[in-house]
């Protein structure tokens, strides 16, 4: 994780650590929206890892989807099919 992904990442842990406990599990989405958006800054860093985190978080509304909605894998959802040197 970047400093930077890290110095965002600490308001989650507060929140993990002290609200969590008392607001209870409401969350629509597995993981929770605090665990996705841990993940997404560690696997995306402190920029794009924030913008996920935050459509996440203004996709959990009671008109909203739920379910299973993991972090998206960096390079796109094909990164994992693409072959590392075709791009040379």
């Amino acid at each position: 994780m970047t400093p930077l992904a890290h110095l965002f990442a600490l308001p989650i842990r507060t929140y993990r650590l002290i609200f969590s406990p008392w607001v209870g599990f409401n969350c629509r989405y597995q993981p929770t929206c605090s665990a996705y958006a841990l993940e997404a800054l560690q696997k995306h860093g402190a920029i794009k890892g924030s913008w996920l985190a935050a459509k996440r978080i203004g996709r959990c509304h009671p008109w909203g989807s739920d379910g299973y909605d993991p972090v998206p894998r960096p390079g796109g959802p094909d990164a994992c099919c693409k072959p590392r040197d075709a791009d040379q």
